[in-house]
């Protein structure tokens, strides 16, 4: 399910310290990008941030829940986007330096599968 209206524009006013932060709907969902890149995803109004080797350690108390998944062949398929505990919102400095360790992970995805920031 995609983000409500109202969680969207929640989420843009967190995100705000990061710069040029936009949502679109994609597979059902909604991707969050910035910097042509995208850091996170939402569904059913719950916010997952990109994870990688790099930033695992800042994210660790994310772990306590299931990764972002989806069925396919009847095998349970895990992404590497982790959600954000939803403390986090009423901390928003510690909310927005996971955002930005978000964003360091997608630009570094982005960079290994060869894409330009622009090229989302």
């Amino acid at each position: 399910m995609v983000a409500s209206v109202t969680y969207a524009e929640f989420l843009r006013e967190q995100l705000a310290p990061l710069g040029g932060v936009t949502l679109r709907r994609m597979f059902g969902k909604t991707g969050v990008f910035c910097d042509g890149v995208m850091l996170g995803v939402v569904t059913e109004n719950t916010l997952y941030f990109r994870v990688d080797d790099d930033n695992r350690e800042t994210f660790r108390e994310a772990e306590a829940f299931p990764p972002l998944n989806y069925a396919k062949k009847g095998a349970i398929i895990d992404l590497s986007f982790w959600r954000v505990p939803e403390r986090l919102f009423d901390e928003p400095d510690e909310f927005i330096a996971w955002a930005r360790a978000a964003l360091a992970a997608a630009h570094r995805v982005a960079a290994k599968r060869g894409r330009s920031p622009q090229g989302g």
